[in-house]
């Protein structure tokens, strides 16, 4: 009775520990998506009640009305939300295209080939991931300068490839090298090119590993202000994170305007991790597994 207990004591600790990680994980979401839909006094007086109507109000309840909907009205129509907004997905998209398809070339070629200065390269790239990319921010501006790519979206989308392509050579490197070799050279046997192995073969084996880079690659990128706000600080050229900025003075903060922003930008996150949920939870699986 006892050895059958134990592990059942240990199961219901990881639950615990797991739900727990989970509420505090979605607290600040949570807390941000409530005060969205309230007015200004209502986030001070009470910002963890969920937002609440007179319309909703039955027998016996005597909840405040809290919901209002003035911070998005204020983001619609007091700013430019969807350039700010097609910025961001302009910016992302681009770079996630790249980050995924010269990554998964040049792991294939890391991890398929023997060549001079392979063992070289594969450490110079995983240097390239422990170095914060920001220490270089001073050189970087003035290659941009010297470019003439000052305040466009392409200034973003070259540094941001730059900053994810480490993380994706390593990532999908791994999960190439454990495809078995003897799929690969019975293909070459059938008289198949390396390239239609590459992509009739290889990316379709790894496609666990491409949306877990995707969503690697994309967080980081959707939620940055500080490569915005250096190289691309124009008008124009404002992604969300830095348009939601001008909500947000030195002495007065327009609180509404700020959650409204915010929740406005969750939604491009969530549907990209619902659309790759399954595929991100199977690479993350897979690479724990065979790690």
């Amino acid at each position: 009775m006892a050895a059958n207990r134990s592990p059942r004591i240990s199961t219901a600790a990881v639950h615990a520990v797991l739900l727990a990680y989970t509420v505090i994980a979605l607290f600040p979401i949570v807390l941000v998506l409530f005060n969205a839909f309230k007015s200004r006094k209502a986030i001070f007086s009470a910002p963890l009640m969920p937002p609440w109507s007179d319309s909703l109000n039955v027998i016996g309840t005597s909840w405040p009305d809290t919901f209002s909907l003035v911070g998005f009205e204020t983001v619609l129509t007091r700013s430019d939300f969807g350039l700010y907004f097609g910025n961001s997905l302009t910016v992302t998209l681009a770079t996630l295209f790249l980050v995924v398809f010269l990554g998964a070339m040049a792991a294939w070629a890391l991890s398929e080939y023997s060549f001079k200065g392979n063992a070289v390269l594969a450490l110079y790239l995983a240097v390239g991931i422990m170095i914060p990319i920001r220490l270089g921010t001073v050189s970087i501006l003035r290659l941009i300068v010297s470019l003439d790519l000052i305040n466009t979206l392409a200034a973003l989308i070259l540094v941001y490839t730059a900053m994810g392509l480490p993380l994706s050579i390593f990532i999908l490197s791994e999960f190439m090298r454990q495809i078995p070799k003897e799929l690969k050279d019975s293909a070459r046997c059938d008289g198949v090119g390396e390239y239609r192995i590459f992509y009739r073969i290889i990316l379709p084996l790894v496609r666990p590993a491409l949306a877990t880079v995707a969503v690697f690659t994309m967080v980081p990128i959707w939620n940055d202000l500080w490569f915005p706000l250096i190289l691309a600080p124009g008008d124009g050229t404002r992604t969300i994170t830095l348009g939601v900025q001008q909500f947000v003075g030195q002495y007065v903060t327009d609180w509404n305007a700020v959650l409204a922003s915010l929740t406005l930008a969750i939604i491009p996150v969530l549907i990209l991790y619902a659309f790759f949920s399954r595929q991100l939870i199977a690479g993350l699986t897979q690479g724990a597994v065979k790690g």
